[in-house]
């Protein structure tokens, strides 16, 4: 019996061992991940005031959507930015008449990730119980292109317990405006910009 026991310990103790040193291994992969965030960051926060060219990443689906993005569009170019708004500067519907399904396609593509490609700022509406499909895109394209992301939300919805955001979306962000109130939002972006630049 005491045999028994004593394998057994030294099982639990190798088991131990190894989770130990996963974890050790685990927490020093998370620290240089922080680190090539915290960087990444740094060297987004010291291009400020450099470039005013932005690229607002949205859904566009329906009228609500469109008007909130006009206002939040208006909002920044009062402050002098450069906006690309897809649904005003993109490609012309009498453009897509007669075109295949993957033509379009192409021809979207081409353009928005040319223009994100472009931009100094990314700009992305991040409502919805997921943030769009396409902005999500846009921001990782952006992302991995070096240029600063800004976010905002006015949606109580969540994507995960606990996190009010996807970290995966709001890791990309310098800063997030999150306001329930749209004109709420919108006078603290207003604000936000009397005292800074993107």
């Amino acid at each position: 019996m005491n045999k028994k026991w004593q394998i057994v310990g030294a099982i639990t103790l190798c088991a131990g061992l190894l989770l130990s040193s996963a974890a050790y291994a685990n927490s020093r992969d998370d620290e240089q991940n922080i680190a090539a965030e915290e960087a990444f960051k740094a060297k987004a926060m010291k291009t400020i005031g450099h470039g005013k060219k932005v690229y607002f990443a949205s859904p566009m689906f329906n009228h609500a959507e469109k008007a909130f993005n006009l206002e939040i569009v208006k909002v920044l170019e009062d402050f002098g930015y450069r906006v690309f708004l897809p649904q005003r500067d993109g490609i012309e519907a009498a453009r897509l008449e007669g075109k295949t399904e993957e033509e379009l396609i192409k021809m979207i593509f081409a353009l928005d990730a040319q223009e994100v490609k472009k931009a100094d700022i990314v700009f992305m509406n991040i409502d919805g119980r997921v943030p769009d499909e396409g902005a999500c895109v846009e921001l990782g394209i952006a992302y991995a292109s070096g240029k600063r992301c800004y976010g905002f939300k006015t949606d109580t919805r969540s994507v995960e317990m606990k996190l009010d955001m996807n970290p995966m979306i709001s890791g990309c962000m310098i800063k997030v405006f999150q306001n329930f109130d749209g004109e709420k939002l919108k006078e603290e972006i207003r604000q936000y910009l009397s005292e800074n630049e993107l």
